[in-house]
């Protein structure tokens, strides 16, 4: 049994995991699956098994954190409460997210932005950067009209999602990033102004609608602060996952052949790219009571980091984890999470990406291969491309 050891989190680094992960956290599982990062000014937990354990013990690891950078930016939202309260919350949410409603409703509504951003790319010619013409507004066009936004242009939503996602990795505590996260978040604020007392009179599809027509509704505040954690994961992690899985299938041209050859590849494409680089690299979690994990032992109170990006390259649990394969044996990975915080918008992310946005862009451009230029990536808490220029023939 291990008593607290900074030995290996002190040479962690906040600029070392936002350029490059996976060194780092190579390094954490081998030798302090749960080890305190000064840094982070917290445990981070690396490890595939321990990730899974207290995500079924919610209880002792509770989401309910104290002074959450979250709650510092959003509110008090369904992500950082357990219990009936949570449970109160997310049941709020679920009737526009059923996977009846997502393949319904919602698949047709996505199909309509993926064509004509598609439309737009080739009538500009044969060339672009993948992530500002095709994934950014995608993810935020559809997550406007899943929440039921539809009076915010997409680019509003976008950099109100980037600034509040950068709060929350605010672990340095930059006063630029506070100041641009919380103008973000007033942004929002006056966007539900407007559409709530719509909505209330109009109910329709849309998340904010289902909060507000729910059995139990939720009041202002509640929407509020749900709707601009939806902004923040439900924006980023579709964004994100077009990008990594086009960047993936360019440098493997087998793997493309096979989805393109068979269309139920491209469910094993999404998959694999959530575990390989997962959108949703860590989030929070603090005890309840003095426990062990991880051959570490945590006083009540202690601060957690759950790596998901970690678990999801665990060489216990994936064999050649750090590369990507579309045919690698089935194993569970943890890019949504799990337990009762599941990602609630799992369904529409798979059908969004796995079964709209990859197959149409495969489909119809022609001849799609990496442009000039590299790929490049950023971030830990939250990670992705951050650029992917593509060319295609028209």
């Amino acid at each position: 049994m291990t008593v607290q050891s900074v030995t290996v989190g002190e040479n962690v680094h906040l600029a070392e995991l936002f350029a490059d992960p996976y060194p780092t956290y190579a390094k954490l599982r081998e030798k302090e699956p749960v080890c305190f990062v000064p840094a982070a000014n917290r445990y981070l937990v690396t490890r595939h098994a321990d990730i899974v354990q207290l995500e079924r013990d919610p209880e002792t690891f509770s989401a309910n954190e104290a002074q959450s950078l979250m709650k510092r930016v959003m509110g008090h939202t369904m992500l950082r409460k357990d219990g009936a309260v949570h449970k109160r919350e997310r049941v709020a949410c679920e009737a526009a997210l059923r996977p009846n409603v997502i393949r319904g409703h919602w698949m047709p509504v996505f199909q309509s932005i993926v064509d004509d951003l598609i439309d737009r790319m080739i009538e500009k010619g044969e060339t672009a950067d993948l992530f500002d013409s095709f994934a950014a507004p995608c993810a935020s066009r559809a997550l406007a009209a899943l929440l039921g936004l539809t009076n915010v242009p997409w680019q509003n939503l976008a950099i109100w999602s980037q600034a509040m996602m950068d709060g929350t990795g605010n672990y340095g505590n930059d006063a630029e990033i506070w100041r641009r996260s919380d103008e973000a978040a007033a942004g929002v604020d006056a966007a539900l102004d407007e559409m709530i007392p719509y909505l209330q009179k109009n109910p329709d599809n849309s998340i904010i609608s289902a909060m507000l027509h729910a059995a139990d509704p939720l009041n202002r505040e509640e929407i509020a602060a749900n709707v601009k954690v939806i902004i923040g994961g439900g924006l980023n992690e579709p964004r994100d996952a077009i990008g990594t899985a086009v960047a993936a299938l360019l440098e493997n041209p087998d793997q493309r052949a096979q989805a393109e050859a068979d269309p139920a590849q491209w469910r094993n494409v999404f998959e694999e790219t959530v575990r390989w680089v997962s959108p949703i690299g860590m989030y929070p979690r603090q005890t309840t009571k003095r426990v062990e994990l991880g051959g570490t032992v945590l006083e009540e109170g202690a601060r957690i980091g759950v790596v998901l990006a970690s678990g999801n390259r665990d060489e216990a649990v994936f064999e050649n984890a750090e590369k990507f394969d579309i045919n690698r044996e089935k194993k569970p990975h943890v890019a949504f999470g799990g337990g009762p915080h599941f990602c609630l918008g799992t369904w529409a992310a798979r059908v969004q990406v796995g079964e709209v946005a990859l197959p149409t862009l495969f489909r119809r451009l022609k001849g799609l291969r990496q442009g000039e230029g590299p790929v490049t990536w950023a971030g830990w808490v939250f990670r992705g491309p951050t650029s992917v220029p593509v060319a295609w023939t028209n």
